[in-house]
């Protein structure tokens, strides 16, 4: 096999770099199974193996969803709950059935003919998040087969020498949930596929367990073995096969070993560095690097991740638990953001040409107060004795701000509560223009750059046609951004910037410049921040921030 350096470039899923060999997951397990005709009494013996799988599949699954939830959280473990459900759904039981009668095959065969039909109508969907939903009934056909096989999902290689995973980079066609619990991950240095969206069920897994994680790289089993060492980069989605000793070194890797927590850098005086987080499950990181606070919270990301909504009780435990957890410092709760890229469809939104352009975020919020009512209850009553932070995403101006707070207001009514603080999201440029307006009535802000550089420069980022002009570094931006840090320091309140940019150590001077003083990033990516922050005001790590005083104190942070 080819051992030169070769480069590929691929799908970011989960952040983190890794070198290391490969082991291959095994896809083909199923490829001999039996495949055969029934007739007479055979009919009803396939019909109760059928019956018998679905029953011990149940039963693992269950199994996986306690473990996810022991290890990860149980927003996590919500994802094998939807699986069962699908699994003990009476109509795929009557599919199958009908399948096993009509054609006289044998379970196996009906199985996978149900099962990859389902599978073929969601994938012919026009829609993103649907079609990525497709990968968990490919899991479940995977499920049901390997009880019927008498099989364990397994890596391919059967020679002695097979690290069997651990410490390796496991590569596979497609990443799955199983694929990310079924093998030993507190020893997997890294996922690398062939197929996988960035908002599947297996790539928030690998997120949340800490896994780099890259996809789209078709054809990657033809050019790989067991053995093949190879350089991932989760960031940036840059795949190396046989890297040189002089690009391992360049990347400050060592063989066999992920980098995946940097050792945590202390607060740095007059500049706060909070987290971004998607759920609980990612405060062990928050916490462990020290983070001034949670800068985002993404609430909606754990709707996706369980495929349902859920009750203001279930809310509120969640919520209440990520105020404890954090003891004292800030909690930015964004309210869902839902619409555009991350479409929920047991809501029944209604299908649109343009979705980034359409009804999203606060619009999307206004007109559907069923929503909105039960996280600004939650929120409310996590507030007792605690300060809270509620940000509105999308917001276009002042008159949109007032309507939707009134809603939350008018819903919390009736609530006892303790502090709640409302505040915008900068990503509009219509609201970016008139911050000095907003702010006379808002009581926070936070930029985000993502959805910022899109509407400012109308370039799609997931276009690959005009890709190349995502490019935010240009005069104007940075004249908005002074704009809005002049606006937030003139009204002694809070900006923070929360978007990709704001994890980027090469932007932390113009930040600076522009007169940030409060950004939002990855976990991981904060220690990487305050070294160019502490750089940049020539700080030493003795100069540090109290801990004991929260991030927001806005006349602190904002002042030049």
């Amino acid at each position: 096999m080819e051992t030169t350096e070769k480069r590929l470039s691929g799908l970011p899923l989960s952040e983190g770099c890794a070198v290391s060999r490969v082991c291959l997951f095994n896809d083909g397990r199923h490829s001999n199974l039996p495949m055969y005709r029934v007739d007479g009494s055979g009919t009803d013996r396939e019909k109760e193996r059928v019956r018998r799988a679905i029953s011990i599949a149940a039963e693992r699954l269950e199994t996986v969803r306690e473990k996810v939830e022991k290890k990860i959280g149980k927003p996590e473990a919500e994802i094998f709950v939807a699986q069962k459900m699908i699994l003990e759904d009476p109509a795929l039981l009557a599919d199958i059935e009908t399948k096993i009668e009509a054609d006289a095959l044998n379970a196996e065969s009906a199985i996978d003919q149900v099962l990859n039909e389902y599978e073929k109508r969601l994938l012919g969907i026009d829609d993103q998040y649907i079609r990525e939903r497709a990968s968990d009934l490919g899991e479940i056909k995977r499920r049901l087969l390997d009880v019927l096989g008498h099989m364990r999902p397994a890596l391919q290689c059967h020679s002695e020498a097979c690290r069997r995973g651990r410490d390796r980079i496991v590569v596979a066609e497609e990443l799955t949930p199983s694929l990310t619990v079924d093998i030993d991950m507190d020893h997997t240095v890294g996922f690398l596929t062939e197929h996988g969206g960035i908002n599947s069920h297996a790539a928030i897994l690998a997120r949340s367990m800490g896994i780099p994680a890259v996809s789209g790289l078709p054809g990657l089993r033809d050019q790989v073995g067991c053995g093949t060492e190879i350089m991932l980069n989760g960031y940036t989605g840059e795949v190396i096969l046989w890297p040189s000793a002089e690009t391992i070194r360049e990347a400050d890797l060592e063989r066999d070993r992920v980098v995946q927590a940097p050792e945590p850098e202390a607060p740095v005086a007059g500049f706060s560095v909070m987290a971004n987080v998607n759920s609980f499950s990612d405060l062990r990181d928050t916490r462990a690097q020290q983070a001034d606070g949670i800068g985002l919270y993404r609430t909606e990301f754990e709707l996706l991740v369980a495929g349902r909504l859920f009750t203001e009780d279930e809310l509120f435990e969640r919520y209440a638990a990520v105020v404890k957890a954090m003891t004292g410092k800030p909690v930015l709760f964004r309210l869902f953001d839902i619409g555009s890229d991350k479409r929920l469809p047991f809501l029944g939104l209604p299908r649109e040409e343009n979705p980034s352009l359409g009804w999203r975020g606060a619009r999307l919020l206004l007109g559907r107060a069923d929503i909105l009512r039960s996280q600004a209850r939650a929120l409310a009553r996590c507030s007792l004795g605690h300060r809270i932070y509620i940000l509105y995403p999308m917001i276009v101006d002042l008159d949109q701000f007032r309507r939707l707070k009134a809603m939350v207001c008018e819903a919390i009514r009736d609530i006892p509560r303790g502090e709640i603080l409302h505040g915008i999201m900068f990503e509009v440029p219509s609201a970016c223009l008139q911050a000095e307006t907003l702010y006379r009535e808002a009581d926070f802000a936070s930029v985000g750059t993502n959805d910022l550089t899109q509407y400012l420069f109308a370039v799609d980022r997931d276009n690959d046609l005009v890709s190349a002009d995502y490019q935010p570094d240009r005069p104007v931006f940075w004249d908005l951004m002074a704009g809005m840090a002049n606006a937030a320091r003139q009204a002694g309140k809070l900006l923070s910037v929360c978007g990709e940019m704001a994890g980027d150590p090469a932007f932390a001077q113009k930040f600076k410049a522009a007169g940030i003083r409060s950004v939002s990033v990855s976990p991981r990516r904060i220690p990487g921040i305050r070294q160019a922050v502490r750089a940049l005001m020539g700080t030493d790590k003795n100069d540090v921030a109290p801990s004991d005083k929260p991030a927001p104190a806005t006349e602190r942070q904002n002042r030049e």
